[in-house]
């Protein structure tokens, strides 16, 4: 019924820079400065992601160069401590690696990001070699869909399942993103329902409502569909 959701596989960058565990320090700094990213994905044999190293691996070599913290400090972060005399990839990466499959849908990647607080996923596949990365700015794409398309799409796949003619006649205006069904429903009840199939929808950033129930001999007409407050429960 509905259009199958994008996937990694339709937004990743194929084209990765990436290390090997003994990449050296200044190697992995150099790397990350030419291609103008945060983390690189460390690889071993033909290509299987074993970690990631990024720019918070190597700042404590930074942090703790003149300085010489105190016990409680060192306690509380080994970790960091490890990582400032580091000097391969191997020693400052984090491993294992949170990676994501090509097959996820954006939102799958976009809550792992989230959850993690990181920027960039690599894509590996079924037994972890890796075929590209995907970062924040790579899911927001979907975003750039034009208004016509999500209108169309909208039209297709919600009103003309919910809201269907001659019961109803429902008028979809999209502007910057923004999804306004305007007119008559026969069942505007339906509304918390299309609200959530709208916004599941990829581009949409919001929707509003501007529906009344259509008149029927029996029934006079009902004030406008309250889509404002409800639409947060649905």
């Amino acid at each position: 019924m509905y259009s199958t959701p994008h996937i990694v596989s339709d937004v990743m960058s194929h084209t990765v820079a990436a290390v090997g565990r003994r990449a050296a320090f200044k190697e992995i700094v150099q790397l990350m400065q030419d291609w103008k990213v945060s983390a690189l994905p460390v690889l071993e044999g033909e290509g299987r992601v074993v970690g990631v190293v990024s720019e918070a691996d190597l700042l404590p070599k930074e942090e703790f160069r003149d300085s010489d913290p105190d016990r409680a400090t060192q306690l509380r972060r080994l970790d960091d401590l490890a990582k400032a005399v580091g000097l391969t990839a191997e020693d400052l990466m984090t491993s294992p690696a949170l990676t994501v499959h090509a097959d996820a849908t954006l939102a799958q990647a976009a809550r792992t990001m989230a959850h993690a607080k990181v920027k960039r996923l690599p894509v590996v596949d079924a037994v972890g070699m890796l075929q590209g990365i995907v970062s924040r700015a790579d899911l927001l794409k979907v975003f750039l869909r034009t208004d016509e398309e999500i209108a169309e799409e909208v039209r297709r796949e919600v009103v003309a399942c919910l809201f269907p003619a001659p019961g109803s006649a429902v008028r979809v205006d999209v502007r910057n993103g923004v999804v306004k069904l305007i007119g008559h429903a026969r069942d505007t009840s339906l509304v918390p329902v299309a609200a959530r199939l709208v916004r599941a929808v990829e581009g949409v950033v919001d929707v509003e409502f501007e529906l009344t129930r259509s008149e029927s001999p029996t029934e006079s007409t009902a004030g406008p569909a309250n889509a404002g407050e409800n639409l947060s429960t649905a």
